[in-house]
């Protein structure tokens, strides 16, 4: 990865205007409620900067007061910096509920100097299980960086600084449930997971560097209607440079991919885990 340079984004999914019901810059205050962790989750600049703050009593949260059902969400964020080890910071999509659908990323701090792990999952009807995790191809500490779940009722789209990294098929065809009927709201959390979060729980949280804390600003959301054609849902989809995009991050920073573990599925892979069409 040392020799690659980083391409210059001039193209990024493509949404179609016509769809767009809501499209609107977030405030915090008006957005969001302050959901645990007491004075570690903060609010600042009228409403435009959000922190979370772990120490070893508790870490803290956050959620959406509105549900979404399908569109697109971006965050930026800014990680927790120097040695995270241990700790994860989560900011996902969820439903509530035994049966409940999740749209997931959760990065995993590391010891200073290597790189975080970006962990995603999909759960659909309370069933996850379907990781792929990647490394970023910069230090998310350093600056804030724009992490996005583009979602309607075909697909599934994570990105990265409109770097899309992950696509995840409706694939009911051949029986696996698409979230596309639990309206689901936006959470995040900073939390210890010592347990497993860093080289599979080796290394622990060094609690002389707390408070860990990551920052948050720029929340926006793009909501779309449900009752849209198929053919408008398809327009949506990846344009050609987009692909291009993921299959350079797919080769180059994926570490783990659920659907390429076989000792995990001896007796067979998912059955949505058809060769990808991207790579």
């Amino acid at each position: 990865m040392g020799g690659f340079k980083l391409l210059v984004l001039v193209s990024s999914v493509l949404m179609v205007s016509s769809l767009v019901m809501v499209a609107s810059a977030g405030n915090f205050y008006q957005d969001f409620d302050l959901t645990w962790g007491d004075h570690r989750a903060n609010i600042f600049n009228g409403g435009n900067l959000l922190s979370l703050s772990l120490d070893k009593t508790s870490g803290s949260g956050f959620r959406s007061k509105r549900e979404y059902l399908f569109g697109r969400i971006d965050m930026q964020l800014k990680l927790v910096a120097g040695n995270s080890a241990g700790t994860v910071t989560a900011y996902y999509l969820s439903s509530q509920g035994p049966t409940h659908d999740e749209i997931d990323f959760e990065f995993l701090g590391n010891t200073s100097g290597d790189p975080y792990i970006v962990h995603t999952n999909v759960f659909t009807q309370g069933k996850g299980d379907r990781e792929q995790q990647f490394y970023l191809w910069f230090d998310p500490t350093r600056n804030f960086h724009t992490y996005s779940v583009s979602w309607n009722p075909q697909q599934i789209i994570f990105l990265v600084d409109n770097t899309p990294i992950r696509v995840f098929d409706n694939a009911e065809k051949v029986g696996v449930p698409f979230p596309k009927s639990q309206p689901m709201r936006i959470y995040s959390s900073l939390w210890n997971a010592d347990d497993w979060a860093t080289r599979g729980g080796l290394v622990k949280t060094d609690w002389t560097k707390a408070p860990f804390t990551a920052y948050y600003r720029n929340f926006n959301v793009q909501s779309f209607s449900s009752k849209s054609s198929e053919a408008e849902w398809r327009s949506q989809k990846l344009d050609a440079y987009s692909r291009r995009r993921l299959r350079w991050v797919q080769k180059n920073f994926m570490i783990y991919n659920y659907c390429a573990d076989h000792k995990r599925f001896p007796h067979g892979l998912p059955v949505e885990c058809k060769p990808s069409k991207y790579l």
